[in-house]
């Protein structure tokens, strides 16, 4: 464990890393300019946004707004100010933000951290920059354009004499900010656009790097939460007799974890010495339910009546042409119906928790989570005390994938904390992970087309059927605000498909479903692109061919990935005997990415993954090898969606319950995985994180079609029982 035995705020952090007595302070509001640094420091706070302190001493430290979740945040965003500031990420310190609002959004998710830090944070390091080189000029008596600065330093180019930014931060500080400082062209580029080593990497492989549930702070206990498995239940009584037989628990505490606007669960705490009695207090817990007719519910009938309501008309989301007249008249017609399943976040870091009260209103929480201002506005509206009275402290998150967008973990372990006025440390189950939510929801498809007698399309319908993410969570969102959200991308992929109307069915459910890594595209991708290659089918064109010379006559850059997924998997050249080849891309909020999966026919009739081309189109990339790895991680996840068992409800709970029944992917069933990244330079950039997990399903059901004949519509499939 380690032992945090002075929390570090802003203010702390820089008295523990002895701040001389000047520092060049850019990227500060005065507020939070004021707040970082010690009374008496001399030193000056500027206007703009929060990033960087540079000390007398020549120490720098850089402010990261976007958690590490494992996708590499710790090095890309900081590389956009160090690269513009002429430093290495070996030369700084890297510090996490704490939801102060001066940094502004600095949430993990929706693959939005580089691009939307991509231009901002350049110019933060350029102004810095500037500064400190018209600083040495000043000093130096010469004109700005003979300096220029580099690794750290500013050089005088006709003397070749120079100055650490320590040496300048005094006269710095009080030179203005440059507005708009000149940004670096993209061929000088040293870090970005560059395979950098990670510096999160070494402290994680080596141990020193802190997670959430590493934390312990002096004064603290544990708690193990009970929260009814059947979802919608109210706790009548319990009895904690024998749970306080238990060596070192000294009570119970009987709250509500509230997740969500409108989700209230009766529950069940144990506090003790140690984690470990904690647990064996709650096992040994005496609850008494009233599951108020929710253990009726299973997934076999909600699925059913999912299907009933596909027959139903839905809301229009997207709607050109005639498309009930145009199906009507053509001469091929074409109706399938996909099905996929809830599915759980599964982070390897349990939901966890610090938490302790500086008097009645004040709370601070230590947390692995994917925003700062997520917690803060998470305790302050549940606990209903100021934001301002709110402190994070964040640490590594050990996965998340979205689902440490809902911090309802941390306040259950503020509410103890409240209640036995202790720091108190909760600490999820696997079991807890799995079996409480929130989860992916069920999706379900019914697609429909017309194609002409020249294979074209003339009509196309794509119906989704589901529960809502947002109406589940909060009781002033229902249907008629939630269809755009449930049918994500579905009427914007750069297919040329005339007479479209694509429509939402809701159905309500109890259960709490949420964001999952690329969020409903997860589910979605693989209706749509596996109905393109039925509609390839159909019109008698190879599903290759059918994409790029009839759905796509105009340029794209979908057109350019799957130009480039032709070429890198030599699409046109013969396979052996027993194999195929399946073909998907996806365009939405977060970007664009393609694959190739190759399989091939075992004699057990199974079917192997033989490779895996996949392309993602970024026009900037920050770190390729980061890049890479991030499309690695998405095949994963994906291919466990597809092929490993998904979550089901009976008796109105959780039948999976950890990894033994929720299994994920092991590393002999990954294939070999080959990734090209289509980066033109320049100020556009899309997002890493999740394109890579859409089209994947599909291209894998595609070519399971192409080496077997059958038809995959149903998630998740067995490989093995398939040929």
């Amino acid at each position: 464990m380690q032992q945090v035995q002075q929390p570090i705020n802003r203010r702390g952090f820089l008295k523990l890393s002895s701040l001389t007595s000047a520092a060049l302070v850019l990227g500060f509001s005065a507020k939070a300019g004021q707040d970082i640094l010690a009374a008496g420091d001399a030193a000056t706070a500027f206007n703009l946004t929060p990033f960087i302190i540079i000390e007398k001493s020549g120490k720098i430290t850089l402010m990261s707004p976007k958690p590490e979740m494992g996708q590499g945040t710790y090095q890309s965003v900081p590389a956009l100010i160090a690269e513009e500031l002429e430093v290495t990420l070996s030369d700084v310190t890297i510090q996490q933000t704490n939801g102060d609002p001066a940094y502004k959004g600095q949430v993990s998710g929706g693959s939005f951290s580089v691009r939307s830090n991509y231009l901002p944070l350049r110019k933060v390091g350029a102004s810095a920059r500037e500064m400190l080189v018209a600083a040495a000029a000043q000093q130096w008596n010469v004109v700005v354009t003979e300096c220029y600065a580099e690794n750290a330093k500013v050089y005088h180019k006709p003397t070749g004499k120079s100055l650490g930014y320590g040496d300048l931060v005094e006269t710095a500080a009080k030179l203005p900010v440059p507005q708009s400082p000149t940004l670096k062209d993209p061929k000088h580029f040293k870090i970005l656009g560059k395979n950098s080593p990670r510096p999160d990497i070494p402290l994680k492989v080596s141990g020193q790097a802190v997670f959430g549930i590493d934390v312990e702070v002096p004064g603290m206990v544990y708690a193990s939460v009970a929260h009814c498995p059947v979802f919608g239940a109210k706790l009548l009584s319990y009895s904690d007799t024998e749970a306080l037989k238990q060596k070192g628990v000294q009570k119970t505490v009987r709250f509500q974890r509230m997740l969500g606007g409108k989700n209230k669960y009766d529950a069940v705490a144990v506090i003790a010495d140690t984690y470990w009695a904690a647990y064996q207090g709650r096992l040994a817990l005496e609850l008494h339910w009233d599951y108020q007719g929710n253990d009726k519910f299973n997934s076999k009938e909600y699925e059913e009546g999912l299907r009933g309501l596909a027959k139903t008309e839905g809301k229009v989301v997207h709607n050109q042409g005639d498309f009930d007249k145009s199906f009507e008249a053509a001469p091929l017609k074409l109706e399938a119906f996909y099905e996929t399943p809830v599915v759980s976040h599964s982070p390897m870091e349990p939901m966890n928790c610090v938490a302790q009260w500086h008097g009645d209103d004040k709370v601070e929480v230590w947390v692995s989570a994917q925003g700062p201002d997520l917690v803060k506005g998470e305790l302050s509206g549940k606990l209903g005390i100021p934001r301002e009275n709110v402190k994070v402290n964040i640490f590594f998150n050990g996965g998340a994938f979205g689902r440490r967008l809902y911090p309802d973990f941390a306040t259950e372990a503020a509410t103890l904390a409240k209640a036995v006025g202790k720091p108190v440390k909760v600490v999820w189950t696997r079991e807890d992970d799995t079996q409480l939510g929130p989860f992916r929801p069920m999706t379900f498809s019914a697609l429909k087309a017309g194609i002409g007698a020249d294979g074209k399309p003339v009509a196309f319908q794509h119906k989704v059927i589901s529960p809502s993410l947002g109406a589940t969570m909060d009781e002033k969102r229902n249907e008629t605000g939630e269809s755009s959200n449930m049918t994500e991308g579905i009427s914007d992929q750069k297919y040329e498909l005339p007479n479209m109307k694509n429509e939402y069915v809701f159905s309500p459910i109890h259960i709490p479903m949420a964001a999952w890594r690329s969020v409903t595209s997860s589910t979605l991708a693989f209706a749509h692109e596996c109905f393109i290659d039925e509609m390839a089918v159909k019109a008698g064109k190879d599903p290759m061919a059918y994409r790029l010379e009839t759905l796509l006559t105009k340029d794209s850059d979908c057109k350019k990935v799957l130009t480039k997924l032709k070429e890198i998997s030599h699409w046109g050249k013969p396979l052996p005997k027993g194999w195929g080849r399946g073909v998907a891309q996806y365009e939405f909020f977060a970007g664009l990415a393609g694959y190739v999966v190759e399989v091939s026919i075992k004699k057990n009739n199974s079917v192997k993954i033989e490779k895996v081309y996949a392309v993602i189109d970024l026009g900037t990339v920050v770190n390729p090898d980061t890049v890479k790895g991030q499309i690695e991680g998405a095949m994963t996840m994906a291919l466990t969606a597809a092929i490993k068992d998904g979550i089901t409800f009976e008796g109105g709970q959780t039948v999976q319950t950890n990894f033994h029944n929720n299994q994920m992917v092991r590393i002999n069933e990954i294939p070999p995985l080959e990734v090209h990244i289509l980066a033109e330079g320049g100020t556009s950039i899309k997002g890493v994180g999740e394109p890579g997990l859409p089209p994947f399903a599909p291209a894998l059901a595609n070519a399971v079609f192409a080496a077997t004949g059958k038809r995959v519509r149903r998630l998740p499939f067995d490989l093995n029982n398939l040929a």
